[in-house]
């Protein structure tokens, strides 16, 4: 049988109602201005004076009243994070890490989506300014010129992903694209391939451009011969990398190999070429780009170059932190490095052809009689 809950009396939810800081006080034993700066997170409060507020606050089920604490304090403690696309599995991941560690700072955090969408865009702002954040991070991998001088202006701290502007209050989170498709473009060239494509991201996005560059260059350092032919843009969705994938099958010069600016990009290339009868790897090499969850369980699972989401929310919320704890005459550090890494999968092998695998057809050991 079932356990009944407890039921809430009238008396408990009003005095539940009643409760306030006086009462925190008055059963830690300490001074209201004490429970205050606990609850706002001064440092100076005498940790084990704080651990035993923090008890009393749970023990009783006391909610501080934001608020309220923003219009004593002067402080919202509160980030603001910025996504292009919430569809995309990347960006959840990003929002997940990005929370986790702002609210081990004490920080809450308002997520806006613009979706590529200049009204929405200006809606995000409006959110922003509304709730006093106290630092934006802007992972749109572009910059926004309305956002940047509407929250600059108000000297809202900023980090931009990949490029931003010289301004006081803004740092930037280098990604080193080249490192891991250079280690991408050497896999699949150490495998024997020489005809290798492409799927960009849109080219008005920094890092699309980047991404490109950065596999052009590694094909000229494997003295693979750059053809513009074989780098076809996409638009970072899955619908974009089957449409692309049309565009490859349809060339007279196959690929035997295609490299994707993004995961969702690769997750399309691999639905076309199920569809169009083809395997992979067998009839062409796939690798994507961000390392997404699900990049582990597609069919065959796929070969990624890895940008740590996590890696990227830390350098936000540390930068951010950064600025509001920094004074204006100092100057916090600017630059981030963000590291990618080639994680290899199922989804990349010889060409068709090409190359034996020595270790498929190397001859059984005889029998000794």
């Amino acid at each position: 049988m079932a356990e009944k809950k407890p039921k809430t009396t009238r008396a408990a939810r009003k005095t539940s109602e009643r409760m306030d800081i006086r009462t925190i006080a008055t059963a830690a034993n300490v001074s209201i201005a004490t429970v205050s700066r606990t609850i706002n997170r001064v440092p100076t409060v005498n940790p084990k004076i704080a651990k035993r507020v923090w008890e009393v606050i749970d023990r009783l089920d006391y909610f501080p009243n934001t608020q309220a604490r923003a219009l004593v304090s002067g402080r919202s403690r509160i980030f603001g994070l910025i996504v292009s696309e919430i569809t995309n599995p990347f960006f959840p991941e990003l929002i997940q890490g990005f929370e986790d560690i702002a609210v081990e700072h004490g920080y809450e955090i308002l997520v806006s989506s613009t979706n590529y969408d200049p009204q929405r865009m200006t809606h995000c702002i409006r959110r922003m300014l509304e709730r006093k954040v106290e630092g934006v991070a802007i992972m749109t991998f572009g910059i926004e010129e309305p956002l940047l001088e509407q929250l600059a202006s108000r000297n809202v701290p900023l980090v931009f992903i990949d490029v931003g502007p010289e301004r006081p209050g803004i740092s930037i989170l280098k990604v080193d694209y080249q490192h891991g498709i250079r280690q991408g473009v050497q896999h699949l060239a150490a495998l024997g391939h020489r005809r290798i494509s492409f799927i960009s991201g849109p080219k008005r996005l920094h890092s699309a451009q980047s991404r490109a560059a950065a596999f052009s260059a590694a094909l000229q350092e494997c003295g693979i011969a750059v053809d513009a032919s074989t780098i076809i843009e996409g638009d970072h969705t899955m619908e974009g990398g089957i449409a692309a994938t049309e565009k490859l099958l349809a060339a007279k010069n196959r690929p035997t190999a295609v490299m994707c600016s993004n995961d969702m990009t690769a997750i399309g290339v691999l639905h076309k070429l199920y569809r169009a009868g083809l395997r992979v790897p067998d009839d062409l090499s796939v690798i994507g780009f961000d390392d997404i969850h699900i990049a582990q369980v597609t069919i065959p699972p796929l070969t990624t170059i890895q940008m740590s989401r996590f890696d990227i929310a830390r350098a936000a919320v540390t930068a951010l932190r950064n600025h509001v704890a920094h004074s204006s005459d100092s100057h916090p550090q600017r630059e981030y490095n963000i590291e990618t890494s080639l994680i290899v999968r199922e989804s990349t092998g010889f060409p068709h052809g090409a190359m034996t695998d020595l270790r498929k057809t190397r001859p059984k050991p005889a029998i000794k009689r």
